[in-house]
């Protein structure tokens, strides 16, 4: 698990094909290596991938993870190359303080940008959501876009809009982020579930 509350920017420093649907991806940041467990899970633009190998690039920490077929089809992990960033976040530890929300990295869909306007010392982006996941976005309510967790401001039908702050725009990707551009969204888990409660209502006490 995570909280949406980034604690590294990396790069894609390497990308190979491994076979067929399998694609292996280096990432330097600026983690300590020696703290880096093999197997362990980090959220990689609000992918949740875990690291195969670790190592060195230069005078930053590296670790490598493998993305599947479904990843690729689903995220925007197909798109990433060489000199990429990305926002990184390690994994939930118990007794962790919770900065954002609850955040599985598992991505739901992509999120497209529609439009930008940028104020004195902040941005307001809106997005497009698929169809399917419209619902599950309210005002007020939780988003991760690229791993971030931020509040959604106002949604219309399967648009909504969010307000990035100073600070979030210095310690991630998103001040980046232009018309046209995609991120991956991971939709708000109480939202999914209210959702499910609604669809699949209990009966006399029994689900």
């Amino acid at each position: 698990m995570f909280t949406g509350i980034i604690s590294d920017l990396g790069e894609v420093i390497d990308v190979h094909e491994k076979a067929e649907g399998l694609r292996r991806i280096t990432i330097a940041c600026g983690y300590d290596p020696d703290s880096i467990a093999i197997g362990a899970s980090i959220a990689c633009s609000g992918i949740c991938l875990t690291v195969i190998e670790r190592g060195r690039a230069g005078n930053r920490s590296s670790f490598t993870v493998d993305t599947a077929a479904e990843t690729l089809r689903m995220t925007t992990a197909a798109d990433w190359q060489r000199g990429t960033k990305l926002n990184l976040e390690r994994a939930l530890r118990l007794g962790d303080e919770l900065g954002g929300h609850m955040v599985s990295g598992h991505v739901d869909g992509i999120a497209e940008v529609l439009s930008r306007d940028d104020f004195l010392d902040s941005v307001a982006l809106s997005f497009r959501v698929p169809p399917e996941l419209a619902r599950f976005v309210a005002p007020k309510g939780s988003v991760a876009l690229d791993g971030i967790s931020l509040t959604v401001n106002a949604v219309d039908r399967d648009v909504f809009s969010v307000l990035i702050i100073p600070h979030t725009l210095k310690v991630t990707t998103i001040g980046a982020l232009q018309p046209g551009g995609r991120v991956n969204l991971e939709v708000d888990q109480m939202a999914r579930y209210a959702a499910r409660l609604l669809d699949h209502p209990q009966r006399d006490g029994v689900s």
